[in-house]
């Protein structure tokens, strides 16, 4: 398993340096987390390029922003091609890319286990809108709306929008855990309790949106205590310092969601699919996910909102 000791490791110095240490983790993670389904499918060894390149090439073309995939792909081309020597046409990759969105997610999630990412049972748990096209061109968008797309209100920006709401549980220190995409018009207690599924013995921290005496019942039945800020017309309420707790800790998932929306692009979409945004969604996090890690490897105190900083 892939090591790192404090005598031997060095900041990265250029961006192919980063290259090479984002395939070399990616690879590894592969190697030894990848179903054999994936890893040993037919044709899988004779591939130009392997699904880790994939992977790798994929992440290094989110933390660079270059959100088209034909442009990032054509820049590889152009000027790492020494590092991928057998690059495939970009159609296949994009297709790979693609249908690697479980292996991606598995990788992520292995990700935080293995370099113990995170510490401690409290997490927080939040959402954000992902308007698939402008609202007054919602009537014309055929793409999405068989495909679960519909209208949803954006509480924080105070507008409708048409395209889907994605669900996620982020750490204390800025990782994110888990996330699922649903329909603009799903209540954020039906994400969370998707989120938490199979899970127990979990603090969770919610806004208003979380409040709820049923949810919270089940939740506990779970073995999950829930800790979300009370509406105003409540009749029973947080005490003050526990109120202020909540609210202080709660800014994290707003810088992180910040972060992926500003630096990653998470909230722009340009797939054509529903898979397809999936896919990139997978991308982002464990892009950002990584940042994270590597500062985290490599004692790199950077403020939390400047993920890229280590990269660039």
């Amino acid at each position: 398993m892939l090591k790192f000791h404090t005598n031997d490791t060095t900041l990265l110095a250029t961006f192919e340096d980063f290259i090479t240490t984002v395939f070399v983790m990616i690879d590894d993670l592969y190697r030894r987390y990848a179903p054999p389904e994936v890893a040993k499918r037919r044709h899988a060894l004779d591939a130009k390029l392997s699904d880790s390149e994939i992977i790798t090439v994929s992440l290094c073309g989110e933390l660079a922003g270059i959100d088209s995939e034909n442009a990032w792909y054509s820049f590889v081309k152009r000027n790492y091609q020494h590092l991928f020597p057998n690059l495939c046409s970009g159609s296949r990759f994009n297709r790979t890319r693609r249908a690697l969105l479980q292996t991606t997610e598995l990788l992520r999630q292995k990700l935080s286990s293995v370099f113990a990412a995170s510490s401690g049972r409290f997490c927080i748990v939040d959402s954000f809108s992902l308007a698939v096209c402008k609202f007054g061109r919602a009537r014309y968008c055929h793409t999405f709306r068989g495909l679960g797309a519909d209208y949803g209100k954006c509480p924080s920006k105070k507008e409708m929008y048409f395209g889907y709401k994605v669900h996620a549980m982020v750490t204390l220190e800025g990782y994110v855990t888990a996330f699922e995409v649903t329909p603009a018009s799903t209540d954020d207690r039906e994400g969370l309790r998707d989120l938490v599924d199979g899970q127990s013995g979990l603090v969770v921290l919610g806004d208003k949106g979380y409040t709820g005496g049923a949810l919270a019942d089940d939740l506990s039945r779970q073995g999950i205590y829930l800790m979300a800020l009370k509406r105003s017309n409540s009749r029973t309420d947080w005490p003050r310092h526990m109120r202020q707790l909540i609210f202080r800790l709660r800014r994290r998932v707003e810088t992180v969601f910040s972060q992926l929306s500003g630096q990653l692009n998470a909230e722009r979409v340009l797939a054509r699919s529903f898979q397809g945004v999936c896919t990139r969604l997978a991308n982002k996090i464990l892009a950002y996910n990584l940042c994270m890690t590597l500062n985290n490897i490599f004692g790199e105190d950077y403020e939390l909102a400047r993920i890229k900083k280590f990269v660039f």
